[in-house]
């Protein structure tokens, strides 16, 4: 087994809280100086910038693993992830159906722009991207498990838009590869706290909103080679593939 550093949770400039920085472009650039080897882009409730960053990353031998940060109706925030092209439109186009609309006159509440490589604004998204959507974190898990996606709660630990904040509780039958932890917290005091078993495998990542946050921690995955199967069976603890949080 080989071992590679990810951070999974990263946005873009997509993201109405995000730095107008965190762009494509400057996002490899600096992922580049940092060591990481693998990503996550996960805008809210939104994959417009996702497949350019994996495009550019792939220039530079960095994998990212494309998808979203999702806002279920519970306001539990997960973050997912899907291996083709096809099923990020498909995943996109769900997104679209299902949130609520909160409009976002002149960015109110931060802008929200798609861009091409060299930063030029294609389309600016006129509605609130954070809202919850109208499905419920079961809905959601059901989707992105059709699609054969990575389902993963994220930063379960905080105060706000976690599993257990919201819900107190992981609803019976909800399937995930894993959960995320903040960098706030260590992976021991989250497993007591929340009486987490050792089969329930936990990551950490930065949740980068500033360029200088990305890759300040990471997650580190032991596992043959860079790929969406060796990653997801890494998280499941399957074939003798793990994660082990730095």
């Amino acid at each position: 087994m080989n071992s590679f550093r990810a951070d999974l949770h990263i946005h873009t400039l997509l993201s109405p809280c995000a730095d107008l920085e965190m762009s494509p472009a400057n996002i490899v650039n600096k992922v580049k100086k940092t060591g990481l080897q693998i990503i996550g882009i996960t805008d809210h409730n939104s994959t417009k910038n996702a497949l350019l960053v994996k495009k550019l990353a792939e220039k530079e031998g960095i994998f990212v693993l494309a998808g979203a940060e999702v806002t279920t109706k519970e306001e539990v925030h997960c973050i997912v992830f899907f291996e083709f092209e096809e099923q990020l439109i498909q995943f996109q186009q769900f997104l679209e159906k299902q949130i609520t609309i909160i409009p976002n006159p002149d960015g109110y509440f931060g802008y929200q722009p798609v861009v091409d490589e060299n930063d030029y604004i294609l389309e600016l998204i006129p509605n609130y991207l954070p809202a919850a959507l109208k499905k419920g974190i079961s809905e959601v898990q059901k989707t992105v498990e059709k699609l054969n996606g990575i389902f993963i709660p994220a930063h379960v630990d905080r105060p706000s838009n976690g599993l257990f904040s919201q819900l107190g509780f992981i609803p019976p039958g909800l399937k995930f590869d894993g959960m995320g932890i903040s960098k706030f917290s260590s992976e021991k005091d989250v497993r007591k706290h929340y009486v987490l078993g050792k089969e329930i495998t936990l990551i950490r990542n930065s949740d980068a909103h500033y360029l200088q946050q990305i890759g300040e921690i990471y997650t580190e995955f032991n596992i043959e080679n860079i790929c969406f199967t060796e990653i997801k069976m890494a998280l499941n603890q399957q074939n003798n593939r793990f994660v082990k949080i730095q």
